[in-house]
């Protein structure tokens, strides 16, 4: 093993020897990092859709404006009046209500439909009003019944009420479906993985088409060296120098993008080990299958970027049909995001990524098998 490790340990030093592995390593991952989760982070919370609404307040009196921050503090997405035409719905108060509340008198909120709203967004909105008029009907209740002397509230009696804490705590969550990955949480592993096979597959191929036509494999070959340590000895420097990126993109997923790893962290790292592993095999297998340099360039760039497409390091599989989702476990690129996204996105723990892992490692194996049979001097 000390000549796997030596061959590995040499090409490693060798790679970041030129400065473009750096541009193509760390620097244009990061730049796709940030620009695909910038567009891609949507508003509000990825797993929580929040439909844009205008909040039109004609009462003029007290109960109109806690009415409006109740209803901000629903999660509504309010929008400015400049903006009033991409709204999905319009709440308009009517300027009566503090004063048909004041003479326990009922009033009609004005609900108004949007020309281009879709219906979800419509009931989403719908729910959070409700929710709102729960809540302020609530709060009047119990200003009424600590008035015992017949005097009507005042709204320091019910900013008072709404201040206090909650004794009643709900926790929700969304059961069967489980959020579209956005933001960061989308756009770091899926540009990862996507990185990850196209440099190995690019630095892996070009530089044993490159060894070959230089005759450096034939003068490695003089030396008492197996066919399989040469071959493992590739791969494993490969191997590190995909370890490398993905350390990189751990810590600045971590403290710069705050990526949710949490605990989930060993795992989502075991993860990207064994599909480095699987990629650099790949580098290898192509290496050898093909003589020219400039010919595996372009086969690992179109080979990676069709993987990546089909795979879903372009756009969250969750919002396309089934069948994209059947092509993708075809590639170990989808294998390797499903399991990414249920420790980043989904919070499933260790147990939900064994099949995905299973997989890859499957992966591994037969390309390394195909990597040390097709392997040309």
């Amino acid at each position: 093993m000390k000549r796997v490790f030596d061959i590995g340990h040499t090409d490693l030093r060798l790679f970041f020897k030129h400065k473009s592995a750096y541009i193509w390593l760390f620097a244009m991952p990061l730049a796709f990092v940030y620009i695909m989760g910038f567009a891609a982070r949507g508003p509000g919370k990825a797993y929580n859709r929040t439909p844009p609404v205008l909040l039109e307040n004609a009462d003029s009196h007290f109960l109109g404006r806690i009415f409006l921050d109740e209803l901000k503090a629903q999660d509504m997405w309010v929008l400015s009046p400049t903006n009033q035409e991409s709204a999905a719905r319009v709440i308009r108060i009517p300027a009566d209500l503090t004063d048909n509340a004041l003479q326990l008198k009922p009033t009609r909120l004005q609900f108004l439909k949007g020309e281009d709203s879709a219906e979800a967004d419509t009931a989403l909105i719908e729910v959070r009003l409700v929710r709102a008029l729960i809540a302020l009907n609530g709060h009047l209740l119990e200003a009424a019944m600590q008035t015992n002397t017949g005097a009507t509230f005042t709204e320091p009696q019910l900013r008072d009420i709404i201040a206090k804490p909650n004794p009643v705590s709900l926790d929700a969550s969304f059961a069967g479906r489980k959020p579209t990955p956005t933001g960061f949480n989308f756009s770091l592993p899926g540009n990862l993985v996507m990185y990850l096979m196209m440099n190995l597959l690019i630095f892996g191929g070009a530089t044993i088409a490159a060894e070959r036509r230089n005759g450096v494999i034939k003068r490695l070959m003089v030396f008492p060296l197996a066919r399989w340590e040469l071959v493992m000895g590739k791969i494993y420097g490969l191997f590190l120098l995909g370890i490398a990126q993905i350390a990189f993109f751990l810590v600045v997923g971590k403290f710069l993008f705050h990526v949710n790893l949490g605990s989930n962290l060993p795992a989502v790292a075991l993860t990207l080990i064994i599909f480095s592993w699987v990629a650099a095999s790949l580098g290898v297998l192509v290496g050898s299958l093909t003589a020219a340099e400039d010919r595996v360039v372009g086969i690992c760039v179109l080979a990676s970027l069709l993987m990546a497409a089909l795979g879903g390091c372009w756009w969250p599989l969750e919002i396309g049909p089934p069948v994209m989702k059947t092509i993708a476990l075809c590639t170990p690129n989808g294998w390797a995001l499903q399991a990414l996204h249920q420790l980043i996105s989904f919070g499933s723990g260790f147990d939900a990524v064994l099949l995905p892992l299973g997989v890859l490692l499957a992966f591994g194996a037969a390309m390394n098998l195909l990597a040390a049979r097709y392997f040309r001097y």
